[in-house]
């Protein structure tokens, strides 16, 4: 059986996205001889050509693209055994990369985090962003798993996996004064102050609906994107702020803000999102059992 060699692939990666050997030379820091050497090895080892010369450089042949599927899954899985051999494990713990959109509940984060957190073995790692970038550097092997409180679309190139952990009714809160208001949602919200999650929120969206379908239009004070600053203004007690209770739980819990509206047609989901990893960390999927076990035992958490 002829041999394969990695080298040869990498190689031939690089010359398909670039088209053209030069370039691909120039990026590999080797000569255009030399990587002209390595194709025709890589094509004699398959006993197919896999370029077609055409003017202004090579385009695949049918083999050539068949053979770039096989070499971007070989690539894949080397990456992935270098994370799993040279990152997961550093002096006998367990790495665990958590990725979280900045609109997460960050008490929500905690509770998943926390079986984790407890363990000496292992070492948390997290970091923060937008869902495109964290699903970007998932795909990289960079992050084990993302937090979010929305599905990943899935597509071939892109199949994740998106599990639901919990789902959370959302309100309107404010400090206790709101309360002595009485004001009906949505009808009496015409020019009522309130601070809103961004419009890339569901819950956003959905909030909007309602108020519109009513008549009604509050006035905005502030839209935020980041749920540790919705508490932080919810806090100053200038209007009311559209939150999953849970995020300003501690709040609540001391009486500094009072849920005002609980809005039944409304819920934040918080969802983990993976990939299909040959290799994936056996932390990942603990912590959804945990969180899904949860979900199924109580009601989510107010």
């Amino acid at each position: 059986m002829p041999f394969l060699n990695y080298h040869h692939l990498r190689y031939f990666r690089f010359i398909a996205r670039e088209k053209n050997l030069t370039r691909a030379a120039a990026k590999l820091n080797l000569s255009v001889p030399a990587l002209s050497i390595q194709l025709k090895q890589l094509e004699e080892s398959l006993g197919h050509p896999l370029f077609d010369r055409v003017p202004g450089g090579l385009d695949l042949t049918e083999a050539g693209s068949i053979a770039l599927g096989y070499a971007e899954a070989i690539a894949r899985a080397g990456e992935e055994l270098m994370d799993v051999m040279q990152h997961r494990q550093h002096g006998g713990r367990q790495i665990l990369r958590v990725g979280a959109v900045g609109t997460l509940s960050r008490n929500f984060l905690l509770e998943f985090l926390q079986p984790a957190l407890h363990r000496a073995d292992v070492e948390v790692i997290l970091r923060s962003g937008i869902q495109r970038d964290l699903l970007v550097s998932m795909h990289a092997h960079e992050v084990d798993v993302v937090l979010s409180n929305h599905a990943a679309a899935r597509d071939a190139g892109r199949p994740w996996h998106s599990h639901l952990l919990a789902e959370q009714p959302v309100s309107l809160v404010g400090v206790p004064a709101w309360k002595k208001k009485r004001l009906r949602f949505p009808d009496g919200f015409r020019d009522v102050p309130v601070i809103l999650p961004s419009l890339e929120s569901n819950t956003r969206a959905a909030f909007d609906r309602l108020t519109a379908a009513a008549g009604a239009r509050p006035r905005l004070l502030a839209e935020v994107d980041d749920m540790a600053m919705l508490r932080l203004l919810a806090r100053e007690g200038e209007g009311l702020t559209l939150v999953p209770p849970v995020v300003v739980r501690d709040e609540i819990e001391s009486g500094a803000l009072v849920e005002t509206h609980r809005i039944p047609q409304i819920s934040e989901t918080f969802y983990a999102i993976t990939a299909t990893r040959r290799f994936p960390n056996p932390l990942v999927a603990e912590l959804v059992g945990t969180m899904v076990g949860r979900k199924r035992k109580r009601p989510a958490k107010r």
